[in-house]
This record gives structure tokens, C-alpha cells and sequence, in this order.
């Protein structure tokens, strides 16, 4: 997988050079402009350290699959993208409630809970759950039931997070005290590394990203049949209108292919 790859100017890119866009528009509500007409800019929040879907690269620029989607969708609308603001994933949901984004483009998995509170764009990938282990370990799981009673970590917030809390910790087969959340996968991943944990419950292809990159290895997938989408405020019907428009727009011409080329080495 191509996890860092920066050839080419991305349009992110582009307006950082010339001078269009400012930090200020990220802090600030100015860039926020919710649903509406063309013309209007619109900020995207995301969370760096969930590989090849957002990070950061050695430069500390920020890039990956949902990067150059997002980027490519708004560019197929009457908006304009100004600005990317960087949040823990936990953080994106309230981020967008309160106007301080205008959409999540975050490998977010939509589901019931999340469509309680925000709206999705049609799905753009799907994914499982897989189980990562480090190399240096003996530990071996097969299922679920065999991280019963294993230090196991998650991304707080997240699709695996869910995972071990609806089906181990629930039904009682892992002690609370042996989940630790953290704030990236790329914190998680650490720890399982340095024998601090003993397994990593996260999406599948970011697991595979780690797994090339790093002294670990997948385990076994568990299938959840999850969907990404695009996060948008529940009453911003005009910008999830274009955004699915953009979507069908890159679908259909060839670049969601190419950029789904560009980051996933199987594609």
C-alpha cells in the first residue's frame, strides 16, 4: 500500500501555495458556511493516524484515500473546499454539531447511533474489522471469544471500539480493565508493538496499511459489512445532495478508481 505517496499537487496543496486558504478559516466559523448555494466554502474535518485513509506523511502534510476523494468530490460540486481542520475521531461529530466543520471525511463508519445526531452521504467503501497481533508474540487468536481475557485495544469512538464492547465486554467475556481506548490507532498499535497489549480490533484495510509498515500482523477479520460515508449536519441537505452528486460524478469517470489505485496496493 502507498501510504505516503505525495506525487502530484493536490488541490489542498495548490490553495496552501497560492495563498487562498488560512489557518485562521480553520479556527475560525468564517469558513463554515453550512448548506446552501454554489459558491460557498465549506471546511472538512478529519483525523490523522488511520492509514492509508488519513495521516500525516513525513513532511507533516496530511493525505491519504479520503483526502484525495473528498478533495476530488467537492471539485465535481458549486463548492469550494477551504480548509482541512484535524480533530481525535471522537471529536468530529461534536466539531460538525457545532459548526466548527462543515463535513467529516474520516473513514466513518455510518451506522444507526451516528445517524441520530449527523447525515451521510451515500457510502464510498466498505470494510471489516480485523484483529492485529504483534509478531514478536505467541498469541494467536482465531475469533472474538479468543480475546477473552487479552489486553485488547481500540480507536475510542470507533467501529472496532464498538466491537469489543458489544461482543466481549458486554457478554462478559473481557474484563473492562483490559480494553485500552486511544486517541489513533497509531498509539494502539505502538503499544501492541512493545507487548503492552496483546491485540488491536480495527478496520481492515487500515489494518493491512500496518501490518505492511509495521512488526504486526492480521490475526483474522471479523465481518461487520460496515460502510464509510461522508458526515454532514442533519439539516445541510443541500451540501449532502452535492456531495452525493460529486461521489457519482468520480464513480463514473474514472477517478475514484484511480485514487482507490493510488493508496490500496490489491485495488
Amino acid at each position: 500500500m502507498k501510504s505516503f505517496n505525495t506525487s502530484g499537487m493536490s488541490r489542498r496543496t495548490y490553495l496552501k501555495l497560492t495563498g487562498a486558504s488560512s489557518a485562521a478559516a480553520v479556527t475560525g466559523l468564517a469558513g463554515c458556511m453550512g448548506g446552501g448555494s454554489g459558491g460557498q466554502t465549506i471546511v472538512a474535518g478529519t483525523a490523522p493516524g488511520f492509514p492509508p485513509f488519513e495521516m500525516k506523511n513525513e513532511d507533516g502534510e496530511l493525505v491519504g484515500f479520503d483526502i484525495d476523494l473528498f478533495e476530488a468530490v467537492v471539485d465535481e460540486t458549486d463548492y469550494t473546499l477551504e480548509e482541512w481542520s484535524e480533530f481525535e475521531f471522537s471529536s468530529l461529530i461534536p466539531a460538525l454539531q457545532n459548526d466548527r466543520i462543515d463535513a467529516i471525511a474520516a473513514a466513518m463508519t455510518i451506522n444507526e447511533e451516528r445517524q441520530e445526531t449527523i447525515s451521510f452521504s451515500d457510502p464510498y467503501y466498505n470494510a471489516d474489522q480485523s484483529i492485529l497481533v504483534a509478531n514478536n508474540s505467541d498469541f494467536r487468536p482465531e475469533s472474538l471469544d479468543d480475546l477473552s481475557g487479552q489486553r485488547v485495544g481500540a480507536q475510542e469512538g470507533t467501529t472496532g471500539a464498538g466491537v469489543v464492547n458489544s461482543e466481549l465486554i458486554e457478554e462478559g467475556k473481557l474484563d473492562e480493565s483490559n480494553f485500552n481506548t486511544y486517541g489513533n490507532y497509531v498509539f494502539a498499535v505502538e503499544d501492541l508493538e512493545n507487548g503492552n497489549i496483546d491485540a488491536v480490533v480495527l478496520d481492515q484495510p487500515v489494518a493491512q496499511t500496518f501490518e505492511s509498515q509495521r512488526d504486526v500482523q492480521v490475526a483474522f477479520v471479523y465481518e461487520t459489512g460496515e460502510r464509510y460515508g461522508f458526515g454532514i449536519r442533519q439539516d445541510d441537505s443541500d451540501l449532502q445532495s452535492a456531495l452525493n452528486d460529486g461521489l457519482a460524478t468520480v464513480q463514473d469517470n474514472g477517478t475514484y478508481e484511480e485514487i482507490r489505485n493510488e493508496w490500496f496496493s490489491d485495488a
